[in-house]
């Protein structure tokens, strides 16, 4: 199944389709379900919004409140032969910040 937002391949997820590339979400029988989970750009950054009891957590640090445990995703933000940008959300504040 193709993506009818940016015509990239699907993967099923769930029971669903999604597209990997630009988060789109559809039922088995093809149609469109809402997205859990969304990347956006915010002032040059890249920023987790949604739903996001969904992602997975790690123990790191976060910069602006000490807090120890943040959600995070990795996306593939330069070249392909560049390793992918790891992004973290703070689960007590909401502080977004990007590994590289």
């Amino acid at each position: 199944m193709f993506c009818p937002k940016c015509k990239s391949m699907m993967a099923p997820s769930e029971g669903k389709w999604l597209c990997k590339r630009c988060g789109h979400l559809c039922s088995s029988d093809g149609k469109e379900v809402k997205i859990v989970t969304e990347i956006k750009k915010n002032q040059g950054m890249l920023v987790i919004e949604g739903k996001t009891d969904t992602l997975p957590k790690t123990k790191t640090k976060c910069e602006k409140c000490g807090h120890n445990e943040a959600y995070w995703v990795l996306r593939q933000t330069r070249a392909a032969d560049e390793p992918e940008t790891r992004i973290y959300r703070c689960v007590k504040c909401n502080h977004s910040w990007r590994e590289y």
